[in-house]
């Protein structure tokens, strides 16, 4: 019997020892959790042109954020000067688009706001397979990861041409050529060519390609 009630006893120990570690162990697990969230970044709109929809995050680099403001500025004319526009909408996709060390993850596809809105889905998928497949997750401020941040991005109207996307037409179209600065060389695109369209009182992207001869 005496025996019995030492065993009894011992497995009885046992169970609150492990019952103890369970509880302490997952106290810890809250705690770190509880921690890594308060962490977490929150990139908030510092800005707005809400004619046109366009907002500006202030995670947004010196340069990008010259360019938003140079756009304000064209946008609010009484009379837009569509070829300044045009201009400013290929300069700042590119310089967002290409800006992967302010992105937070690779779902953080920059650009989006300048691309054709029917588009938007598509190239977001693409983007992510793409250029963006490799960025680190930076949610709570940790990565180590180097990525590229682009100083400059320089663009040359090419010409105005008919441009088809799906039942839709512009005749129109603008074609630019661009080149990009970053501040350190890390063998990301640095050329190419992209066409806008027009929609409604907006100009928006509608491809990026090689870089396209003058004719």
């Amino acid at each position: 019997m005496k025996k019995k009630r030492k065993l009894n006893i011992k497995r009885i120990v046992l169970v609150l020892i492990l019952l103890a570690l369970i509880i302490v162990g997952s106290v810890l697990a809250i705690q770190k959790l509880t921690h890594k969230e308060e962490k977490v970044k929150e990139v908030k709109e510092v800005a707005a042109i809400k004619a046109y929809g366009y907002t500006l995050k202030e995670n947004a680099t010196d340069y990008y954020k010259k360019l938003f403001k140079n756009l304000e500025k064209t946008l609010n004319e009484k009379e837009v000067d569509e070829e300044k526009y045009a201009s400013l909408v290929a300069q700042m996709f590119i310089a967002d688009f290409f800006n992967l060390d302010n992105k937070e993850s690779k779902n953080d596809v920059g650009g989006k706001q300048f691309v054709y809105s029917n588009f938007q889905s598509d190239f977001e998928k693409l983007a992510m397979d793409a250029v963006y497949k490799s960025v680190e997750s930076n949610v709570y401020g940790e990565r180590k990861q180097e990525l590229p941040e682009v100083t400059n991005v320089t663009v040359t109207k090419v010409k105005n041409e008919n441009y088809k996307y799906g039942e839709n037409n512009d005749e129109n179209a603008y074609i630019y050529n661009f080149e990009i600065e970053y501040k350190k060389d890390l063998g990301y695109q640095k050329e190419g060519s992209l066409t806008l369209i027009h929609n409604s009182q907006k100009i928006e992207i509608a491809s990026m390609s090689e870089k396209t001869s003058a004719v």
